[in-house]
C-alpha cells in the first residue's frame, strides 16, 4: 500500500460520504462521553435507544449525579456491562462536577483520567466533540486497516499510530468515521461484501468475494 493508492482510498470515501457522522446520538460534549462509554462492547443502536430515555431526565453532569448509580442502572440495564458502566458514569459525573465546573475536559490527559474512559473513548470525544484530529481504532477499523493493506498493525495502537503517520492531514479528522461506517456496511467481519465496495480495486485483501 502505497501513498497514491492510499489517497485514492480515502478520496473515494470523502466523495461517496463528505460529511460522516458518528451514529451515536448526542446534543452536547457529555451526552457524547456518556453514550461512548456506554458503547464499549455495545452496538451504537442499543446504546441509543437507552440515551433516548435517560438524556430528557438526565443530560448533565449535576442531574446525572442525582440519578446515582441504582438510577442510572434503570435506564442502561439494556447495556452489556451495566453495572460497571453505571459506577464509572457516576464516579466521572463527580469529577466533572468538582474540578471542571460540569464541563467536559478537551484534553487527551483529562479525558483518560475519567473512570470508563481509556484512550479509545478519548479519542472519539476528542475527534467528535473538539475536533481535533484523533483516530479511535475499534474493531472494525482494526479490521477494515489490516485486511485492506491501509495500515497493518498486531495491535490497535499500532494501527492507531500508523493512521495518524501515513494519512495526509485533509483526511485525519473524517478518517475514523469513513472506516468505521465502512467495515459496519460493506467490509463486514464474516464475508466482506466485495461487490459493492467502492475501493475494490484499491484494496489489498486476496481473499475478495464477489457479492
Amino acid at each position: 500500500m502505497n501513498r497514491d493508492r492510499r489517497i485514492e482510498i480515502f478520496e473515494r470515501l470523502k466523495n461517496a460520504n463528505p460529511n460522516p457522522q458518528t451514529e451515536l446520538k448526542y446534543t452536547s460534549p457529555f451526552e457524547l462521553l456518556i453514550s461512548v462509554i456506554l458503547s464499549a462492547q455495545a452496538t451504537d443502536v442499543s446504546v441509543n435507544k437507552a440515551t433516548a430515555k435517560l438524556y430528557p431526565v438526565a443530560n448533565t453532569p449535576a442531574s446525572m449525579l442525582k440519578l446515582g448509580v441504582d438510577g442510572l442502572k434503570n435506564y442502561i440495564r439494556t447495556i452489556g456491562l451495566f453495572n460497571t458502566k453505571a459506577e464509572n458514569i457516576i464516579k466521572t459525573c463527580g469529577i466533572l462536577v468538582q474540578q471542571y465546573g460540569g464541563q467536559v475536559p478537551s484534553t487527551r490527559a483529562e479525558l483518560e483520567a475519567l473512570p470508563g474512559v481509556g484512550r479509545k473513548t478519548a479519542n472519539v470525544v476528542l475527534n467528535t466533540a473538539f475536533d481535533k484530529p484523533a483516530i479511535a481504532v475499534d474493531t472494525h477499523i482494526f479490521r477494515v486497516c489490516n485486511r485492506t493493506g491501509i495500515a497493518k498493525g498486531k495491535t490497535v495502537r499500532e494501527v492507531e499510530d500508523r493512521l495518524m503517520r501515513l494519512l495526509p492531514e485533509q483526511y485525519k479528522q473524517d478518517a475514523h468515521h469513513w472506516l468505521i461506517l465502512h467495515g459496519r456496511y460493506t467490509c463486514i467481519a464474516r464475508k466482506p461484501r466485495c461487490g459493492s465496495c467502492i475501493i475494490y480495486d484499491l484494496c489489498e485483501y486476496r481473499a475478495k468475494t464477489e457479492t
